[in-house]
């Protein structure tokens, strides 16, 4: 695209393009498939007429939702197949966007996994509604239903996400302080610090994709979580470092084992303990981040 920049046609999705990378992201929870609907879209833009077009933004919005739409429900015999939990790719995001609440929950690694619970259709009528405010009538052309029949499936979707997001709003602040804690535990192997800054119920889900080691499933239980990083799993040989940055819109750390990144940790805090715990160690998934600056905690 970027030969064409002097191109009205291209400017106008270039200007466009940080939103529908986003709507693409939060629908389909993988950066590489984002960027594979942009693709899409882009083509689809070129070989339109603009003087048909009455508001690109909103053209380019339905485009990349429709894509977006496609390409999720093809996806969903690839997670049908995927080896242990699928966790959603991290994305390292500017340390102000911590501090748009709104922002920051629709994109975290918690909420993207009660996104991955709705139907395709729900979850895009949910991400365009709830996330951008996109109004009813466009949202009906972009998911091909009518503007009546989306505003209950945008009431259902939004029954369904609340009642399974944090109950009590936790400032920035408080999910650093927790994050320092755990990063400290992390890298002392002490289970007591572990202790003092787990959930009882703390629920971890680590991803390795079949391509590095990673519980198949869930582990639910401060004692089962502490077990996993103070016994097998932590190599009395293997030094671990831990890095602060922010992932998804949330404080996180990379943990890195000999000096090489392992994987992204990212956390759910509530009444100031982790309630989540979300660790990416799938290389697939961690390219993106491996090969950008590390945005460090202020």
């Amino acid at each position: 695209m970027s030969d064409r920049a002097a191109d009205p046609a291209t400017e106008r999705f270039l200007e466009h393009r940080n939103l529908l990378f986003t709507v693409a992201y939060e629908m389909l929870g993988s950066a590489a498939d984002a960027e594979d609907v942009l693709q899409e879209s882009w083509l689809r833009w070129v070989g339109t007429d603009p003087g048909q077009v009455s508001d690109p933004r909103a053209y380019l919005v339905r485009v990349t939702t429709r894509q977006a739409l496609n390409r999720l429900r093809s996806m969903k015999r690839r997670r049908e197949a995927y080896v242990g939990q699928w966790l959603p790719e991290p994305m390292l995001t500017a340390p102000d966007v911590a501090e748009d609440v709104e922002l920051a929950e629709n994109v975290s690694m918690a909420m993207l996994l009660v996104l991955e619970t709705l139907a395709p259709t729900e979850r895009a009528v949910f991400v365009l509604r709830e996330v951008f405010d996109v109004g009813y009538p466009e949202i009906a052309e972009a998911v091909g239903k009518s503007p009546a029949a989306v505003r209950q499936i945008a009431l259902r979707a939004r029954r369904h996400v609340d009642a399974r997001r944090p109950r009590t709003p936790v400032s920035p602040s408080a999910t650093r302080a927790a994050v320092e804690s755990f990063q400290r535990a992390l890298e002392t192997g002490d289970p007591q610090c572990l202790l003092d800054v787990l959930a009882p119920h703390v629920v971890l889900v680590s991803d390795g994709g079949g391509l590095k080691r990673a519980a198949l499933h869930p582990m639910t239980g401060a004692e089962k979580v502490i077990r996993f990083y103070t016994g097998d799993a932590r190599d009395p040989k293997v030094t671990i470092s831990c890095e602060p940055t922010v992932v998804n819109g949330h404080p996180a750390l990379l943990v890195h084992r000999d000096g090489e990144l392992d994987g992204v940790m990212a956390v759910r805090v509530e009444d100031a303990r982790i309630t989540g715990l979300y660790y990416v160690r799938n290389p697939q998934k961690l390219t993106r981040i491996a090969s950008r600056t590390v945005l460090t905690l202020k």
